[in-house]
């Protein structure tokens, strides 16, 4: 059964982020279900490391970077494990932005204390060295210049959220012109294939990583709120005629 089916009521806005997520969780039940053969036994898990990391970065996009979601919604697929709620915290600190998993810095899965080669600088290893994690498959996930913007190298390394910006964008832009598009408007998949045509052109939404700006509700108008402030306030009432 599918954790979509057995949590609370989701919250108001949902439905905006809800068809990627289940898009993803039925990937994942695809590639749990996979054979495995020919596979190394750490390679076959792989797919969980990182449709996790996925799924969990884009609702973090979603929040942090293009505040397309409310905390409500946020707090919600932390609550019902729709997300890596530790993986999302990781992210939030200095040095782990890009963390693939929490696993690869965790220092009792690694001989001697230390950590995944992942986690390790670019620019501290050789030219030639190649990084590939042997749980997670991540090739590098260490914060610094350098290091690769898809960590996995293949599309669950993709921004799920910046892409679905860019495509919601070019859609409206081409609404706005009156263009007649012919074929997908915004593809069937939540991945960029190579039949899709580039988002290149489309401007990325620039803003500083932070909680969404809370929406100004509209103030009550208040009978003396006509009057001025420099109104001299109103002096006693005549004495009643005799």
């Amino acid at each position: 059964m599918s954790r979509f089916a057995r949590r609370e009521k989701e919250p108001e806005g949902f439905d905006y982020i809800k068809p990627t997520l289940e898009v993803l969780e039925q990937e994942l039940r695809d590639r749990v279900n996979d054979p495995h053969e020919g596979k190394r036994k750490l390679e076959s898990q792989w797919p969980i490391h990182q449709i996790n990391w996925q799924r969990s970065r884009y609702v973090f996009d979603m929040y942090w970077r293009y505040h397309r979601i409310s905390r409500e919604i946020y707090d919600y697929c932390i609550r019902n494990k729709l997300v890596d709620g530790a993986l999302m915290a990781k992210w939030r600190k200095p040095g782990y932005e890009r963390l693939c998993s929490t696993y690869v810095i965790n220092t009792k899965n690694y001989n001697f204390g230390t950590v995944s080669i992942c986690r390790v600088p670019r620019q501290a290893l050789g030219d030639d060295a190649g990084v590939e994690c042997p749980t997670t498959g991540c090739r590098g996930c260490a914060s610094g210049p350098g290091g690769q913007r898809n960590i996995f190298g293949n599309k669950y390394g993709q921004y799920l959220a910046r892409i679905q910006i860019k495509r919601e964008k070019r859609q409206q832009r081409r609404e706005e012109e009156e263009e007649v598009v012919v074929g997908r408007p915004t593809g069937p998949s939540v991945w960029v294939d190579k039949d899709e045509e580039p988002l290149d052109d489309v401007e990325e939404e620039e803003e500083e990583e932070g909680p969404p700006r809370p929406n100004k509700m509209p103030r009550l108008h208040r009978p003396d709120d006509d009057a001025s402030p420099d109104d001299d306030p109103p002096g006693p009432l005549p004495p009643p005629s005799e």
